[in-house]
């Protein structure tokens, strides 16, 4: 049973957080930057929202490579933390009839969707071992296509400056 809802809007340089107890209450909104210092200003947070880091569960949002190294740190503190695809969180907050978007916004509505989704998340968890193979697949499928293009360009020169080596 979880006591605590946590919902992260990850920027570059800062991110909202928001929190929420069992029954939808806040219990702490706060911005934090997006360093050790930040960090630990949310691990403190929310250590003082619930002493017992088990009911705690975390989701933020996947924010290309900005998401990763506080997904690192929070699961390296034992709290149970989930990575989001922002598609969802867009989809569950349209089912509001508030339509502003700020951070803090983001960060409460990640925190809704945890507390109305968290049976679906348990069953989803996705290790770092996973994520990291998920992010090197993607990284090789890239470097790829680059490879590719670089030498359907190549042949593109070599056909221009010297169109007799096409008869080779």
């Amino acid at each position: 049973m979880y006591n605590l809802f946590v919902g992260i809007d990850i920027s570059k340089d800062s991110s909202s957080a928001h929190g929420l107890d069992s029954s939808g209450k806040s219990c702490f909104a706060i911005t934090l930057s997006m360093d050790s210092k930040g960090f630990f200003q949310l691990y403190d947070t929310i250590k003082a929202s619930c002493k017992d880091l088990s009911t705690v569960i975390v989701a933020l949002e996947s924010t290309a490579c900005y998401h990763i190294n506080l997904y690192s740190f929070l699961t390296s503190k034992g709290i149970n933390t989930f990575v989001l695809n922002p598609l969802l969180i867009k989809n569950f907050a349209k089912q509001s009839l508030r339509k502003t978007k700020t951070d803090k916004k983001c960060a409460l509505t990640i925190a809704q969707f945890v507390k109305d989704k968290k049976d679906i998340l348990e069953q989803l968890p996705v290790s770092q071992d996973l994520q990291d193979l998920r992010d090197i697949a993607r990284e090789r499928e890239s470097v790829c296509l680059q490879l590719s293009t670089s030498k359907t360009e190549m042949k593109r020169v070599l056909q221009t400056l010297f169109p007799e080596l096409e008869t080779i």
